[in-house]
């Protein structure tokens, strides 16, 4: 799996949201190309600490997310129409401009981290280190740039 703090991965994903435009249409799901782009900045903000998650999450729940922890890192893409997490539904219908420069910008505050070796935990999976927050954010973004076809 690529990474968001690997120069090809970080490249190839900001390539890809320059092929998108306000017009882009959804392949599978009910986002629109506005609530893709809000949505996709939540886990870069969680993961450099800007964000933090409402959802109350059970000890049990908590134990089968770290079950599947490595599917968020792995290289098998994630498949279409899987469940928003609640605390990342974008209900709002929001500016395609505006979100995009926005993605862009937390996109590279979470790449000018790549040295960074102090992560908060996961509020679900725990913790991760540099190599595997880097994989999980590059494998979220492909996931909706391909739900988007790009």
């Amino acid at each position: 799996m690529k990474s968001l703090f690997e120069q090809e991965g970080y490249e190839d994903i900001l390539n890809r949201i320059e092929k998108l435009n306000s017009s882009s249409e959804a392949t599978w799901g009910t986002m629109d190309i506005n609530q893709m782009l809000k949505h996709c900045q939540g886990p870069l903000e969680v993961g450099i600490g800007k964000k933090q998650l409402n959802g109350k999450i059970s000890f049990l729940k908590k134990m089968v997310f770290k079950l599947f922890k490595f599917t968020m890192y792995n290289d098998k893409p994630w498949k279409a129409n899987l469940p928003t997490v609640s605390d990342y539904v974008v209900k709002k219908h929001l500016g395609f401009d505006s979100e995009k420069q926005a993605l862009i910008a937390v996109i590279n505050e979470f790449n000018a981290m790549k040295t960074n070796t102090n992560w908060p935990e996961h509020p679900y999976f725990g913790t991760f280190t540099t190599e595997q927050w880097g994989k999980a954010q590059y494998k979220h973004l492909d996931h909706h740039f391909r739900q988007f076809g790009v």
